[in-house]
């Protein structure tokens, strides 16, 4: 997600990744706010107005990991996922397509040095947000043991390796002295920016990646796919990736009767306010375009529309129908019930019920709310 600015992301958003499939917990919650945005529609901030501009101004990746995303909740599953439905050994080999600023990635590395991690995306700034902001705070050896790509999830392998273009290089040289000679050891802090890599030689069908144990597509990016054709595509692109000894993929999904009407939800955190704001359902198409607002209450600014996308609403089976023809051998609904819309609207909406957990289930009757991972299996 991951998260880019309407673009076929999805995510958050075209290729890109966003509603949350899982929110940060319940405990990282304030009391509600009250309803900040029922004008947003009536009147524009004025961004040159002194008055709402500010240096400390936080990115809108960070706000949305923020309110968004809870990555040791999805890793937890993950694990839990493949021991079930895989075993034998443990995953090591990781890729999260729709990644926006791999937050999920940069996590899975951080427990185990033999962990690898691939990320791919079609928002480029949002990969070079994770390159200055996420990778960093990890530790000095992921960079050899993540391997973020720009690109579409159609056309993986002609996706380019993103590389970090320093404009500024210091290095700080330490001169210990050992036995009559002198070690020296480099350390160095980069600042600038990244960009995709224009040499044909640094695309993904030329990258020498181990076969993934699990790949991922969260916070409903599947449905910036808006055709069934390049829905089944990406799914045998996603078993290709995947390892011959048996490996995992696994997206989310959510829906409910709340799910094809319009809706606005909303949760207050420390510093700020997160807005979902879903537009009219059309049963036809079954599209929708989801938006997501801040209201930044040091800034006294709204950021309106830091991320929309349109939308298919997919349905559970016609996943399944999908997986199947792209060849996966046995695909699992796990789902939770998620608190009812109407009582939600203008207090902690989605990020609510963090007690309730996923379960796996044949048959689940339609309710206002839930949330699915689907875990489709390969081996």
């Amino acid at each position: 997600m991951m998260l880019r600015e309407a673009r076929f992301e999805p995510g958050k958003a075209s290729q890109a990744s966003f509603l949350p499939s899982s929110l940060p917990a319940s405990s990282d919650q304030e009391q509600p706010a009250p309803d900040d945005f029922e004008d947003d529609d009536k009147q524009e901030e004025d961004k040159n107005d002194p008055q709402h501009l500010s240096n400390d101004m936080p990115s809108k990746f960070l706000l949305y990991q923020q309110s968004v995303q809870s990555p040791k909740g999805d890793i937890s599953y993950l694990l839990k996922f493949f021991l079930i439905y895989v075993g034998g050994r443990q995953p090591l080999h990781f890729q999260e397509d729709f990644c926006g600023t791999a937050l999920l990635s940069t996590e899975w590395l951080r427990s185990d040095p033999r962990r690898t991690a691939v990320g791919l995306d079609l928002d480029l700034e949002a990969l070079q947000w994770c390159m200055e902001n996420n990778i960093n705070k990890v530790g000095a050896d992921v960079y050899s043991r993540i391997s973020l790509f720009h690109g579409n999830v159609l056309q993986p392998l002609e996706a380019k390796l993103v590389r970090s273009e320093p404009q500024e290089l210091v290095r700080n040289i330490r001169l210990t002295e050992r036995n009559d000679s002198l070690e020296a050891s480099t350390l160095e802090s980069v600042q600038g920016g990244s960009t995709a890599c224009a040499d044909d030689d640094c695309t993904k069908r030329n990258s020498r990646l181990p076969a993934r144990d699990i790949v991922c597509a969260f916070n409903y990016s599947c449905c910036c796919l808006h055709k069934r054709a390049d829905l089944v595509l990406y799914f045998k692109h996603v078993l290709e990736a995947l390892s011959k000894k048996g490996g995992i993929f696994v997206m989310d999904l959510y829906g409910g009767t709340s799910s094809e009407q319009k809706l606005r939800l909303q949760r207050r955190f420390a510093n700020f306010t997160y807005v979902w704001e879903q537009a009219e359902f059309d049963i036809i198409e079954r599209k929708t375009r989801i938006s997501l607002h801040f209201h930044l209450q040091k800034q006294q600014k709204k950021l309106r529309h830091a991320f929309s996308y349109s939308w298919r609403l997919w349905s559970l089976p016609e996943i399944k129908d999908c997986l199947e023809e792209a060849g996966f051998q046995s695909i699992h609904f796990w789902i939770r019930e998620m608190p009812d819309t109407a009582d939600t609207r203008s207090t902690e909406g989605f990020g609510a019920a963090q007690n309730e957990k996923y379960e796996e289930a044949k048959t689940f009757q339609q309710q206002d709310a839930w949330n699915a991972y689907i875990v489709a299996v390969a081996k």
